[in-house]
Parts: structure tokens; sequence; C-alpha cells
């Protein structure tokens, strides 16, 4: 097996009293998307700022093998697209891209050649010679993106890429940004909005407090969590809920109104559940789905799920 592009072990980052990213370890193999996860304050944004070397670590190393050349990234080997923007907004579009382009080694008419490209795909072609604070900020969001990898860099990191976004750009960035990856593209990528996290993302880390939870491809999650799918019930009349609770097949019980959540421990029989339900309760209506990583996510940063010692 090749070197991972990036490897990340034993990091530790602390701000006089608060501990940012405890002990924190992952790789990135070349040519996937990574997804870094967890709620407001967990430690991604530090994680990144790392990464692209604005912070430095307390303790353990952070390790790059780019095209197979150790050491640090070269300003051309990058394309960072940061949670907080950092374009020129009182200049013309056109102009800040290939400025921008050129800080990462490009020749000048190859980076204005390369941003009327880009601008084309996200439909700003029109809109080069504007200034960035005359568009919305879901447009603006699409020129950032653009700065970032409009040098073709082999590796980027997307910090917060959907933000901003309607749904239809939001498509768009998923087209992009699977497309960037098909190019070779090694993608590292931190968002919110977890249904498009589980469709782009070939594995990921899930953090917390700074600290390891989940971590591995979506199945190996699964299989971490214990958790595979959800029984829905909508439920007739006052139920007493402790028979299924404390059923060996049932990880976790929550209700929502009328309506029962089952999920089921992972290789549990669903079939098996539904008639032991079906004999307990008074049910109007049932439907059965796997645990999305929405589920996953809440399930684990609210305490269902343990922090991680060792990551591979």
């Amino acid at each position: 097996m090749d070197a991972p592009v990036l490897a990340v072990d034993g990091v530790s980052k602390q701000f006089q009293t608060v501990t940012a990213v405890d002990r924190l370890s992952f790789h990135v193999e070349r040519g996937e998307i990574f997804a870094l996860l967890g709620p407001n304050g967990a430690g991604k944004s530090t994680t990144v700022r790392m990464l692209v070397n604005i912070l430095r670590p307390d303790s353990g190393s952070i390790r790059w093998a780019i095209n197979g050349r150790a050491g640090q990234p070269r300003p051309e080997d990058v394309g960072y697209l940061p949670e907080d923007r950092g374009l020129y907004k009182d200049q013309p579009i056109l102009r800040t891209l290939t400025y921008f382009g050129a800080l990462r080694g490009m020749d000048r008419k190859a980076a204005a050649r390369s941003a009327e490209a880009w601008l084309e795909r996200v439909g700003l072609r029109d809109r080069a010679k504007e200034k960035l604070d005359a568009l919305s900020k879901g447009n603006q969001q699409k020129v950032q993106f653009v700065a970032s990898i409009l040098h073709n860099p082999p590796f980027a990191i997307l910090d917060e890429p959907f933000s901003g976004l309607d749904p239809v750009n939001q498509e768009l960035f998923v087209d992009m940004i699977r497309g960037l990856r098909d190019q070779g593209t090694t993608i590292l990528m931190n968002a919110h909005q977890m249904n498009l996290v589980e469709r782009l993302a070939d594995r990921m880390l899930l953090i917390n407090k700074g600290r390891a939870v989940l971590y591995g491809s979506i199945g190996e999650i699964r299989t971490q969590v214990a958790v595979g799918s959800k029984l829905s019930l909508t439920v007739r009349g006052e139920c007493d809920l402790a028979p299924l609770r404390s059923h060996p097949a049932v990880a976790d019980v929550e209700t929502e109104g009328a309506a029962v959540h089952v999920l089921a421990r992972a290789g549990a029989s669903l079939s098996d559940l539904l008639r032991f339900a079906a004999a307990q309760y008074d049910i109007a209506e049932v439907h059965s789905e796997r645990m999305s990583l929405h589920d996953i996510f809440v399930r684990a940063v609210s305490g269902g799920v343990a922090a991680q010692e060792e990551q591979v």
C-alpha cells in the first residue's frame, strides 16, 4: 500500500486551560474524499489550521507525502478553502482570482484562463469584471471555491464548502468536488450537511471535544456504533416502552409524539423486532430505514458513543 498523503499522529493543541485537540490521529489516502466532522467547538477548525501551518501542534506529528515528496507542502501543492473568507471584496473578481493563481505558482495568463473556465462552470463568467462585494453570499462562496482550486492542486482542504449555498448550488458543488476527486485531487473536507457528506466521503473522522469518536468508512462507522437500522412506529394510545427498550436487538428507543423510533443493533432482524413490537402495541403505521450519518452524528455527540483511544 502507498504511504498516506497525510498522516496525523497523536496531535494535541491547547489554548490556556482549554484542550482544543486531544491526541488526534488519522490518515488520508491518495485520491480519496476524507470528511472531518464534529459539532461546533469540537476542534475541527483548529485541526485544519494545524494542517495548513497556521497553528503549530503542542505535541504529535503531521506528515505530508504529496506526489511522493515528503515535507511541508509547497503553496501549489494544496488548495485551501478557509472557513473565514479571505478574498478582496473591493477588487474585480477575475483580477482577484488571477492574483491568487499567481500566488500558487501559475503564470498570470494561465491563471486568468483557468479562472475564466471555472467562472463559466459556476455560472459567473458574465460577472468577472464585477467586485466581489456585489455578489450574493452564495456567489461569493463560488468565487472563494474557485480561488482555492483553480491551480489544480493535488490536495484540497475544503472548510465548510456548502456554506451559504441553496440546494441547487449544493448539488453543483457535489458534482465539482466529485470531479476534482475523479481527476486525481485528494480532498479533506469539513461540512455540517450530513446528507451531502454521506454521498461524497470515502472515509470520515468524527471528533467531539477534541477527541476522535468514530473513524472509517460509513459501513465501518455503522459497525462501531453497533446500530444498523431505524424502525419508526406510529402507536395508538398509551404504551409502556420498557419491554421494547429491554429487547436484546434494540440499541435505543426515542419518542416523538405518537411516533416511536427504534434503533436496532447491527445485524438485528427487523422482521423479528417488528413481530415483537406488534405483539406489545397497537401499531397504526411502520417504516424502516438504514441509520443515516445524521442519526449517527447526533447519537455520537450526545453521548451514545464513547471516544476512541486510538485511531488507525
